[in-house]
């Protein structure tokens, strides 16, 4: 709490008169540019064609997107396969078992099958007729 007394405070009329201060200060910046811009057209040159520079500090313009060769996407991906091959040596890699053969059925197996559930769908008919 001590070392917050001992910081110098601006009294708040300071504050107010530096607001004030800068715009009218941005005002006269304003008159300028309009100046400059009526000069401009005055001389031939197209005021619209060129930026004034408020409107470059702001960024109006989009930016340039930029693009990479074909070479370069190369080389980061090589490099990057080398980085997690590193990486691989030194931690190890958790090598994925191999899965089972898939088991498949027999045409004689698959028969019987076939004529179990007949024999059960027959049998399933019946007693739906006696009731």
């Amino acid at each position: 709490m001590g070392i917050i007394k001992l910081m110098p405070r601006l009294p708040k009329q300071d504050t107010e008169l530096l607001e004030a201060a800068l715009i009218g200060f941005q005002q006269k910046r304003d008159q300028l540019e309009q100046k400059i811009a009526d000069l401009r057209s005055q001389i031939g040159g197209n005021a619209a064609s060129r930026p004034t520079p408020a409107a470059a500090a702001t960024g109006s313009a989009a930016p340039k997107k930029r693009s990479m060769s074909a070479s370069a996407r190369r080389r980061i991906a090589l490099a990057q396969k080398k980085r997690w091959a590193v990486y691989k040596a030194e931690h190890g890699t958790k090598t994925a078992a191999p899965k089972p053969h898939k088991r498949v059925i027999s045409a004689a197996g698959r028969a019987r099958i076939i004529a179990a559930t007949k024999k059960r769908w027959a049998a399933y008919r019946k007693a739906q007729e006696a009731k």
